[in-house]
């Protein structure tokens, strides 16, 4: 039975076909809920579109999916509610101007703002701010994030932070939702041995604590449900992932996804 937090994650013959071919074909894989699932493959097979479909966020061209037992495409509305995407480049980039403190405070406000109960609306400011620090607070934690670590602290711009603390501020970003799925893209690029091992250990850490992890990377550690996106044979085009007139159909999103997913992430 799966647990209450965590979602599993299931495909059998998924594939994707977008204007220059197919994006990726014949996925099939399951996993349960709290994993740590590594999407594995070389730049342009197809590994951001197959999170993207796993999330709910493009439509899938054949074969079966499911995150947190809503089937997909039917339920995506749903799948987007509970799986959080952590950096995709196009889709939920951070904004290099704002602070970190200026991330943070929105994400907080649009939390707010479309989870709350209207008991938690109308408590009084002093109360609302307290219970956004701590939300802010645990989700520092969660992704291993010391504000006090960085140039400036929680002033710091994110053009001034170093990729992997980008990388934990996006992800902290992305926990402020308590989702039951969290997708991560571009995992290991660009970082040295030691801070690729950190990231699979921050990412490790919060599978760990209950959060289903659905990571794309050029190479899966050895613990991780591993799903590849290419074949010996053939390499497959990527389709587009989020272009206007793509065959490969993207969602639209609800207020909360469409504001978090468009530089405010």
């Amino acid at each position: 039975m799966e647990s209450p937090h965590g979602a599993a994650v299931a495909a059998d013959g998924l594939g994707l076909e977008g204007p220059r071919g197919w994006a990726f074909r014949d996925v099939t894989f399951s996993a349960d809920p709290g994993s740590l699932i590594a999407v594995e493959g070389p730049s342009g097979s197809g590994r951001t579109c197959l999170l993207l479909a796993l999330t709910g966020r493009m439509r899938p061209t054949e074969g079966e999916a499911s995150t947190g037992g809503l089937a997909l495409p039917r339920r995506a509305a749903a799948v987007r509610r509970v799986a959080a995407l952590g950096p995709v480049p196009g889709v939920s980039e951070l904004d290099p101007a704002f602070t970190v403190a200026e991330h943070l405070r929105e994400r907080a406000l649009l939390q707010r703002r479309y989870d709350g109960s209207l008991r938690a609306l109308l408590r009084p400011p002093r109360d609302r701010a307290a219970a956004a620090r701590a939300r802010i607070d645990a989700a520092l934690d969660a992704a291993a994030l010391d504000p006090v670590t960085l140039p400036k602290a929680e002033r710091t711009a994110v053009r001034d932070l170093e990729r992997p603390q980008a990388l934990r501020l996006s992800v902290a970003l992305a926990l402020m939702g308590r989702p039951r799925l969290l997708a991560v893209d571009d995992t290991d690029l660009k970082l040295s041995d030691a801070e690729r091992a950190e990231v699979w250990e921050l990412l490790r850490s919060v599978a760990a604590a209950g959060t289903t992890v659905l990571a794309v990377c050029s190479e899966a550690p050895g613990d991780a449900v591993t799903v590849r996106t290419d074949t010996p044979e053939e390499t497959p085009e990527p389709a587009e992932p989020a272009r206007a007139g793509s065959t490969a159909t993207t969602y639209e999103e609800e207020p909360a996804d469409a504001f978090a997913e468009t530089g405010r992430a």
